[in-house]
């Protein structure tokens, strides 16, 4: 807080400036100095009379052309610069005495004196400047001093290239003006004033334009492709600057364009400016083909005019693009700077560099230039007008001495005024769990950035993650964890840039049902268990078929076993027809042994029927069998094809090898008399088959 003495201080120190200039009259304006212009119409008009007003009077001034003839004195209002007096005010050959007056309330001051005589200060006519001959180039001119019955004093003349520097020669010239050593088709501007006798001298006369004769171009084209913002060479096209007039010499009839593809054949293609072509589209500045350039491995262009041609210029395209460096870009609404360190790899190799930008959004060979820096350089400018918010992609390349090749360093994007993000799209889970969930989204398109995102938020409850715009390409996803089963959540995501964030884009989504591990497991088990009883059952099935008839392919054979007859699979049924108590109950016979069944030639005489087995051949085995004797001839063909025919129903159960080994009392005592079982019969073929076969 400042004292009661320093605010005194303060208080005297703010006075001081305003007691330093008290209020007064303004300062005296500077003598005016007056001329009579020349109109061309009207001839000589008012008197015009400029002067200076001097220091800011800081109060209200009002200014007045004062002036004195013959003892009568007469004003005007003016402006603090500059006042006429009408031609009715004054005579022609007469003296005038003339003065500004300056004034404000609190006084007055008034200029020196002028003093002139009126035929004193008109000016010359001002002259006509005509067309003179080509070779040498010259211009003539008339003063029009005869129109004062005077004779021409001087002439200056001033001439110019049309995008050149002003030049003055003020040496006496009358009437004509040869100029040396003008540049071929070239347009100059060429301006006279003169001054007559006694007069003073004229205004500058109109641009007289004259264009010089045409000859042989020089130098090269500026050659270069343009890809957009793809690094694939099929996106490219070949683009290239126009001469200046001063290397054009000439006006451009057309371009030559050689292509040279990858496979070693060539094109070599004429291109008319004169004619109207789609496959030629030139601008104010830039040319370019609208065919692609796949396929293409170099490219020459030149242009031609009615006199000759230009040197080709060649243009190696390589197949492919890698970033191999950073580049540091500062950009505005005007300009783009880049910056760089050479390479080291390449530092002796490097004949110039070519920085270029391009505009996102537009079509090939709009919003892109390029510039070529010397290799001794490390920093470009490029000119142009950039719009806000609106990316750029910037990318530098060397080009070698051994050929026009160009071998791409970096690229990156550049925003000349950075804003606020778009809303980020396609916000979803992509998989979740009962305690995390995978996000995923698409990238804000680069017409939507803005700017350049520095990072993703996502926000959950009351956490706030910062997430990586790592990769640059493709999708990005982020892993939630640590979340609650079964609960629904809402997450929000939204990118940000140096201006801030952008819209948020939200979600809602809930977690799974966690599920007891050891419940999991055993369904698991048991599910496995299942799937491998059937898988044993069906190969067996398959190696039985194949071994009691090899020469009948499986799938051709009519007697497959029906699994639903076996003794495994009618307990698994009872179980899966329970509730839930099929997956607790361990299957039965887990490890069942199946039949082994080899198949012998038996003679006619030896096949006798079981006693047993004859006298319940029309009865049940066991409630559930039927059993089944061997029958020769027509029978047992015709109970053959019934089988065959009805497939389930003729055939009631497979026999297990412990069922079998019950039955082994009805064989005979022979080794040879082997007892056939129902599987046997159905399945296997018989000995009439085997000798027959």
């Amino acid at each position: 807080m400042a004292r009661p003495g320093t605010r005194w201080l303060l208080s005297i120190l703010l006075v001081l400036p305003t007691c330093a200039h008290p209020p007064g009259p303004p300062p005296p304006p500077s003598p005016p100095q007056c001329h009579i212009p020349y109109d061309e119409h009207n001839g000589w008009l008012a008197i015009n009379c400029v002067w200076e007003p001097g220091p800011d009077p800081q109060t209200p001034t009002t200014y007045t052309l004062h002036w004195e003839s013959e003892g009568n004195k007469k004003q005007i209002e003016a402006t603090n610069v500059n006042g006429s007096i009408p031609r009715p005010l004054f005579y022609r050959f007469t003296d005038l005495h003339v003065w500004v007056q300056a004034k404000n309330q609190h006084g007055s001051a008034n200029s020196s004196l002028t003093v002139f005589n009126t035929a004193k200060i008109m000016n010359s006519p001002t002259p006509i400047v005509e067309d003179g001959g080509q070779e040498p180039l010259e211009i003539h001119w008339q003063s029009r001093c005869e129109m004062l019955a005077t004779s021409e004093g001087f002439c200056e003349v001033r001439h110019q290239a049309e995008e050149g520097q002003s030049q003055l020669e003020n040496d006496t010239f009358h009437g004509v003006y040869t100029f040396l050593s003008p540049e071929p088709y070239t347009v100059y501007e060429f301006q006279v004033r003169c001054a007559c006798e006694d007069h003073l001298i004229s205004d500058w006369s109109a641009v007289h334009r004259v264009e010089t004769a045409g000859a042989v171009p020089v130098g090269k084209l500026d050659v270069w492709r343009d890809c957009g913002m793809s690094s694939g060479i099929d996106a490219c096209i070949l683009i290239w600057k126009k001469l200046p007039r001063k290397q054009a010499r000439g006006h451009i009839l057309g371009y030559e364009v050689k292509l040279s593809y990858s496979n070693a054949s060539s094109e070599l293609v004429n291109i008319s400016t004169a004619e109207p072509s789609g496959q030629l589209v030139c601008g104010q500045l830039q040319c370019h083909l609208n065919s692609s350039l796949k396929g293409v491995a170099a490219v020459t262009v030149s242009a031609y005019n009615a006199h000759c041609a230009t040197s080709p210029a060649h243009l190696a395209i390589p197949a492919s693009e890698n970033d191999e460096q950073a580049i540091r870009l500062e950009m505005n609404s005007e300009s783009l700077n880049v910056s760089w360190d050479p390479p080291p790899q390449l530092a002796d190799n490097v004949k110039e560099y070519v920085v270029q930008y391009k505009q996102a959004g537009l079509p090939p060979g709009k919003g892109f230039d390029w510039v070529r820096v010397n290799s001794s350089q490390t920093t470009a400018t490029v000119k142009g007008q950039f719009e806000k918010y609106t990316a750029y992609q910037v990318s530098l390349f060397t080009l070698s001495h051994d050929g026009d090749n160009p071998r791409h360093l970096s690229s990156v994007i550049g925003y000349s005024q950075q804003g606020v993000p778009s809303k980020v799209r396609s916000f979803q889970v992509s998989t979740f769990g009962a305690t995390h969930v995978t996000l995923f989204w698409e990238p804000v398109p680069l017409l939507q950035r803005k700017g350049v995102i520095l990072y993703y938020q996502i926000g959950i409850d009351s956490q706030v993650y910062n997430v990586s715009v790592l990769p640059r390409h493709g999708n990005l996803t982020f892993l939630l964890k640590h979340l609650s089963p079964s609960r629904v959540y809402e997450v929000w995501l939204r990118a940000v840039t140096v201006a801030g964030p952008g819209a948020n884009a939200t979600l809602k989504f809930q977690t799974a049902v966690q599920w007891a591990f050891g419940y999991v497991a055993s369904l698991l088990t048991v599910i496995f268990v299942v799937i491998a009883c059937v898988v044993g059952v069906a190969v067996h099935s398959f190696r039985a078929e194949s071994e009691a008839c090899p020469l009948v392919p499986w799938c051709l054979n009519e007697k497959v076993p029906d699994p639903r007859n076996s003794h495994i699979f009618r307990h698994m049924k009872h179980q899966f027809n329970g509730s839930l108590a099929w997956i607790w109950t361990p299957i039965l016979e887990a490890h069942p042994k199946i039949s082994q069944l080899e198949v012998v030639e038996i003679p006619p005489e030896m096949l006798k029927p079981c006693p047993e087995e004859a006298s319940h051949s029309d009865g049940q085995l066991e409630g559930e069998e039927h059993s089944q004797t061997y029958r020769g001839g027509d029978e047992r063909e015709e109970d053959t094809e019934g089988r065959h025919q009805y497939g389930r129903e003729a055939y009631s159960k497979m026999i297990d090898s412990d069922e079998e080994q019950s039955r082994d009392d009805c064989l005979s005592s022979s080794d040879e008399d082997e007892f056939i079982s129902g599987y046997e019969k159905h399945f296997m073929p018989t000995a009439l088959e085997v000798m027959e076969g």
